[in-house]
C-alpha cells in the first residue's frame, strides 16, 4: 500500500466492536490511519484507548468522518435509520449510505433488524471476515 488510508470505524452503545477492530487493524495493518466515530462519548472512549488515531462523537462527525474515509467499517445497522437502539440518526445512515468510500458492514442481527443466514456466525469470525476484506480493498 503506497499511502496511508482512512478507515472510519462507526460503533455505539459501548464501543466493543470497534475496539476490536481496531485492535486488529493496527495489529496487521498499522500503516493506516484510524478515525473512530461513537455515537456516544463511551463508544468513543473505547476505541481512542483501543488505538485510533482520531475519534469523534455524534451525528455531526459521523457526517463529516463519512465524506473523508476511504473505508467505512461498522455494524450494518450504521445505515438503518434508529438501529443500535436509536442511536443511528437518519443522518447518520443517510450519509454513511451516500457516502463514495468502500463499505464494509459486519451483519449482526439485533435492534429488531434479522440478517438471514448469518445467525450462526460467532462475533469473531464476521470481524475476522470484515479483517479479510479490508485487506483485499486496501491492496
Amino acid at each position: 500500500m503506497n499511502e496511508k488510508k482512512v478507515v472510519m470505524i462507526l460503533d455505539a452503545q459501548g464501543g466493543g466492536l470497534g475496539k476490536q477492530l481496531i485492535t486488529l487493524i493496527k495489529r496487521e495493518l498499522p500503516e493506516v490511519r484510524i478515525l473512530a466515530v461513537g455515537t456516544n462519548s463511551a463508544a468513543t472512549s473505547t476505541m481512542l484507548k483501543a488505538g485510533a488515531d482520531e475519534t469523534a462523537t455524534g451525528e455531526n462527525a459521523a457526517k463529516v468522518a463519512s465524506r473523508k474515509a476511504d473505508v467505512i467499517i461498522g455494524p450494518i445497522g450504521m445505515v438503518i435509520a434508529d438501529a443500535m437502539l436509536g442511536e443511528i440518526t437518519p443522518m447518520i445512515a443517510c450519509a454513511i449510505a451516500q457516502a463514495e468510500a468502500k463499505r464494509i458492514m459486519i451483519p449482526f442481527s439485533n435492534c429488531d433488524n434479522y440478517i438471514a443466514g448469518v445467525s450462526d456466525f460467532s462475533t469473531g469470525r464476521l470481524i475476522a471476515d470484515a479483517l479479510k476484506q479490508l485487506k483485499i480493498y486496501l491492496t
